[in-house]
């Protein structure tokens, strides 16, 4: 099925009921242009917060794991996963939110690491085996990538993000904080 942008691809999802194109895969690939709310250039399905759609007949259930339980973006980003399957056709849509097993940093995607990077955000580092956050790990400057950098602050603007200084091209940046 081609690509369609703007309008004219949700007028055109929004005139098809479901048939036997639009399944699991295209339940997906639509989920891919659902957006975090909190950092618009990476899609719920990079961060790793999607992790099951079940399709039952006209009935879609989407399982998300928030990146922390107390998200402020929670409440939109159920919104409009549920507004995004309703668009192919579905009229029955839940989405359940599961805290465990815990969001990981581990489950954002290469892709969503790069646009983080180019957003202007430090990704986290792969954590492995490793459990538990780390508050005060090296970070990498996004801007020029050097490892010349300072914690100025473990709180950024959300709970998931703390505050950088590079000393080598002068830049603040924020660092998702590993999981």
């Amino acid at each position: 099925m081609p690509r369609l942008c703007g309008d004219e691809r949700d007028k055109s999802m929004v005139d098809s009921p479901p048939n036997d194109m639009l399944n699991l895969e295209a339940i997906w690939r639509a989920l891919e242009d659902v957006k975090d709310p909190e950092i618009p250039v990476i899609s719920v399905i990079e961060m790793g917060i999607v992790r099951d759609v079940i399709l039952n007949n006209n009935q879609v259930r989407v399982v998300m794991t928030p990146t922390f339980s107390g998200c402020p973006a929670l409440h939109v980003m159920r919104q409009d996963i549920a507004r995004r399957i309703k668009q192919l056709g579905y009229p029955e849509v839940s989405v359940e939110v599961r805290i465990y097993p815990p969001w990981r940093t581990d489950w954002i995607t290469d892709e969503g690491r790069k646009k983080l990077k180019d957003f202007g955000v430090a990704p986290p580092s792969i954590q492995g085996d490793r459990q538990g956050v780390t508050f005060f790990e090296l970070s990498t400057c996004p801007y020029c990538d050097s490892e010349k950098t300072t914690l100025k602050n473990n709180f950024g603007p959300t709970l998931c993000r703390s505050i950088y200084f590079c000393e080598a091209c002068q830049q603040p940046f924020e660092q998702f904080k590993a999981l």
